[in-house]
């Protein structure tokens, strides 16, 4: 990618942990001539760190990049903001894992330049499309139910191409797609599926059963999700978010959407690698 003449920043909750990064990002921008830009949100989080950043409000169009210091949370609301655009997003990670970030806070100088001179690969991640009653949402990690605190047990079915392949009490369900599938899905036991792979995998979450396993899904194979009749509603969260509730006796559907978002990544960066330094070293 050619280096991208506007940047927009996004910082996760805690702007004390990302400060210094900030003030480090403007002079980046200023070193090579980019125009830096946030919201007034942003800005106004950050207070005199955000000095040299211009109104995002004012653009007028898409950046050509977006800087995420913050971790993958952080990171996947930039892709949701950013999703069926053109524009890459760039992590940082300043959270507990960054599973999706370009560069490691003791890599941040080197991180920026590589940022801002576009030295660095894109690449495209699907969603899941879930057909909520207002609104279809975006999910760029997951679509989970789960039962309510102090609640009975949930009794949840999923069907594939019009066949049931999954009835069991539980604790809830999970659809990932392969960027998410190292999270819930993961603790579910259920497998990681390499970025690239065309699918997204189902999994329960503290199935009620010996017989219960995760299935990977073909991409397009619709999900189709429902809460038995006579149960009480499960909770419907998006990336993490509660959207909706589930009643009984109710159900919702879900598709897999390739190319969602743009996710810039370091030449010759290499998933099994990560997973290994990711979630390996946590075992040790």
């Amino acid at each position: 990618m050619s280096a991208p003449a506007t940047v927009s920043v996004l910082t996760h909750t805690q702007p004390e942990q990302t400060a210094a990064a900030m003030t480090a990002a403007v002079k980046a921008a200023d070193a090579v001539g980019a125009r830096i830009v946030a919201s007034a949100d942003e800005r106004a989080k950050h207070g005199d760190a955000a000095t040299g950043i211009d109104p995002l409000e004012d653009l007028g169009a898409e950046p050509d990049l977006c800087l995420v210091l913050g971790g993958d949370g952080t990171i996947l609301k930039a892709l949701r903001e950013h999703a069926h655009s053109t524009v890459p997003v760039f992590g940082i990670n300043y959270g507990t894992i960054g599973f999706l970030a370009a560069a490691d806070p003791d890599e941040l100088g080197e991180g920026l330049r590589r940022a801002f001179a576009g030295d660095f690969d894109v690449m495209s991640l699907p969603g899941l499309e879930v057909g909520t009653p207002d609104a279809p949402r975006l999910a760029l990690n997951d679509v989970s139910f789960h039962r309510r605190p102090h609640g009975r047990v949930a009794e949840l079915a999923f069907r594939l191409g019009g066949q049931e392949v999954g009835h069991v009490r539980c604790d809830g369900l999970v659809a990932a797609t392969p960027a998410g599938s190292t999270g819930y899905n993961l603790a579910n036991q259920g497998p990681i599926l390499a970025w690239g792979v065309e699918g997204y995998v189902v999994s329960f979450i503290a199935p009620h059963t010996l017989t219960a396993r995760p299935l990977v899904a073909a991409p397009d194979d619709v999900l189709l999700v429902r809460n038995e009749a006579g149960r009480e509603a499960v909770d419907l969260v998006v990336d993490g978010e509660h959207v909706t509730d589930l009643a009984s006796g109710a159900e919702i559907e879900i598709r897999f959407r390739d190319n969602v978002s743009r996710l810039a990544q370091v030449p010759g960066a290499n998933f099994y690698r990560r997973v290994g330094e990711k979630f390996g070293a946590l075992a040790r």
